[in-house]
């Protein structure tokens, strides 16, 4: 700490003395000095690199200086040295602050006890432990409880704990959220009687990251129903560990479960495990979603009685993978019904494995359910396939669905063909709206310091404070993942986490006389609206550019590719009602897609195949491309 304090002192008194230097003015940055800024800032270190690699006379991006670190010399120099002795964790909140990074709130565990009624509204962030522990009756409500939040963490610890008769109603829960992460552990575990509700349970939010471990164990008679439970939401994961296990006469409804939603991946492990007399209704689950994904796993093993049934489950879905492994193994009596399952518009998988295996006066009936289905070690006595949707008849169905609905999950305007970027056309504008958490980059003094592989995800999760299966450990893992990909055919890739490893990646690709480009702003998004001038960068001849995507990660953190074959256009952007400019947009049109899946939205959207059309798309908010300069 003496030591810190005295690097502290020195830097102050450079500064002190030290000339004053401006960087930037409105509109494009500048390299020329002027009065009013610090030299010994990241920032102007930044800038200091750009002109030594780029140059002085290119006009330097304020979208992407916009996006350096906000922090001051001090602190970035006290955070540089936290970080070479591995000693950020010990400073986390400080940090995130004045970094301005994503990071999760720490919600300390409590051992207070609330027996009485207790109505929670407008409330965020909390951690409930031994709520309704030991209740007799009496209700808990949580009515439009962490409504629209960003980051919300919300933890139910021992809630409604041997508790009798005790109700709980969770309505309009966490709608609207971004990046949410939710845990319930133990919750209503050994209760008898009474309910727990999840009616309109995270509808409409971002990136959620749901669990529930030993939900309801050892409960008598509980019933737990999810209705409309994560509809319309995107890209996320929900997971049920030892959901129900040994409960007796509880039944659990899913209704209208992950309806409508994005790539949602849902897992079911020790769900009903052991459990006497269980009744689980799965209806309407993953209905109309966009590549669900649900893994049963354990589910009903070593049950007595139980009945589960699933009604028009992933029913009109676009592809989808379920799999069932060891399903009501062992079991006595178990009843299974699956009617109008995995009739998906676009072939998904399903895989049976060990399932009813070793079960005695079991009944299983699959009732019209789809194509490409897996069965393997499973019961061969007591299980009846009715209605088997063969290839053909696959086929013909899919050949009935309307467009529209094929469509579904490949928005209007997303993917486009070259011919619309002409002056006059009216075509819809995507949503190219950034909806992850605002960030900034991390100086590469610090970046450079951090742990970056999945080799080091536990010296990540300790510096960035992610708990196991938390949505911070999900964030980093999935984000190295994608990361240490290996690169598609003719793809030059890598992550950059500060802005001076994109500008080395771009010069690596383009040489040193590049510049930034990226769609002005977000108006227009989700209308009509009609193409004004258009230009074609590198005089409209096939190029090479650098596009660069944003990662959910706690600091900014792009993934930049270049795909040689392609065509960046700039074109002005108008109503087409009052023939208003009301934005400049960045498209770019690669010419050459044989090496892409025949089911990428763009085929789907706009119909042909890969290596048959060219495909374009409009650079969305927070990306961008680099090109090389026009003079």
């Amino acid at each position: 700490m003496r030591r810190q304090h005295q690097l502290l002192s020195h830097l102050f008194l450079i500064f002190l003395f030290s000339p004053n230097v401006a960087l930037g003015g409105a509109g494009e940055e500048s390299s020329k000095p002027a009065a009013g800024e610090n030299p010994f800032t990241p920032k102007a270190s930044l800038l200091r690199y750009w002109n030594k690699q780029i140059g002085g006379d290119l006009a330097k991006s304020t979208f992407l200086l916009s996006k350096a670190t906000p922090m001051s010399a001090v602190e970035s120099a006290t955070y540089t040295k936290l970080a070479a002795h591995n000693a950020l964790s010990d400073n986390l909140p400080a940090f995130c602050k004045s970094a301005n990074l994503l990071c999760f709130p720490d919600l300390g565990q409590s051992l207070e006890k609330h027996k009485g009624n207790s109505n929670f509204a407008v409330y965020l962030n909390k951690n409930f432990t031994n709520y309704g522990t030991d209740g007799l009756g009496g209700t808990n409500s949580f009515d439009k409880y962490s409504e629209g939040d960003n980051l919300p963490v919300d933890t139910f610890r021992r809630y409604s704990r041997d508790s009798v008769g005790h109700d709980d109603k969770f309505n309009i829960y966490g709608p609207d959220g971004n990046v949410v992460d939710q845990s319930f552990n133990g919750y209503g575990a050994g209760a008898t009687g009474g309910s727990g509700e999840f009616k309109k349970y995270n509808e409409e939010v971002n990136v959620p990251n749901l669990r529930f471990s030993s939900y309801s164990d050892d409960g008598n008679g509980r019933g737990q129903s999810f209705k409309s439970y994560t509809n319309e939401t995107n890209a996320g994961d929900e997971s049920f560990s030892s959901y129900g296990k040994n409960g007796n006469g509880s039944p659990n409804e899913f209704s209208s479960y992950g309806s409508s939603s994005n790539v949602i991946d849902s897992t079911f492990i020790g769900y009903g495990e052991s459990g006497n007399a269980a009744n689980d209704t799965f209806k309407s689950y993953g209905f109309d979603g966009n590549v669900p994904e649900n893994n049963f796993k354990n589910y009903g093993d070593g049950g007595n009685a139980g009945t589960d049934t699933f009604v028009n489950y992933r029913d009109q879905s676009n592809v989808g993978d379920d799999s069932f492994k060891s399903y009501a193994k062992n079991s006595n009596a178990a009843e299974v019904d699956f009617a109008n399952y995995g009739k998906s518009f676009n072939e998904g998988t399903d895989k049976f494995s060990g399932y009813g295996e070793g079960a005695t006066n079991h009944k299983i009936g699959f009732k019209i359910y789809g194509v490409n289905n897996t069965f393997k070690d499973y019961a061969k006595k007591g299980i009846s396939f009715a209605i088997y949707t063969n290839k053909s008849s696959e086929t013909m169905a899919t050949m009935a669905v309307s467009g529209s609905s094929v469509n579904r999950w490949v928005e209007p305007g997303k993917f486009f063909r070259e011919s619309m970027l002409k002056k006059g056309t009216v075509m819809p504008m995507p949503d190219i709206r950034d909806k992850m958490p605002e960030r900034s980059f991390l100086p590469r003094t610090i970046s450079s310091k951090l742990p970056f592989s999945t080799s080091k995800l536990e010296e990540m999760k300790k510096t960035f404070h992610a708990a196991e299966n938390s949505s911070m450990e999900k964030m980093l893992r999935e984000a190295l993942e994608d990361c240490e990909r290996a690169p598609s055919k003719g793809e030059t890739k890598r992550c950059v986490p500060s802005i001076e490893d994109m500008i080395d990646f771009a010069t690596t690709v383009l040489g040193r006389s590049v510049v930034v480009r990226t769609t002005e702003s977000v108006k227009g998004s989700k209308q009509d609206v009609m193409i004004g001038s258009v230009k074609g960068i590198n005089g409209g001849k096939v190029t090479k550019s650098v596009s660069c995507h944003q990662s959910l990660f706690p600091y900014l953190l792009y993934y930049c590719h270049s795909v040689p074959k392609v065509r960046v256009y700039e074109a002005d952007l108008h109503d087409p009602k009052s023939k208003a400019k009301i934005n400049h947009g960045i498209a770019i049109c690669h010419v050459d897609t044989s090496d892409w899946s025949a089911s990428h939205g763009a085929f789907v959207a706009l119909g042909s195949g890969p290596g048959r059309i060219e495909v374009c798309h409009w650079i969305f908010e927070n990306d961008m491309t680099w090109t090389i300069a026009d003079h």
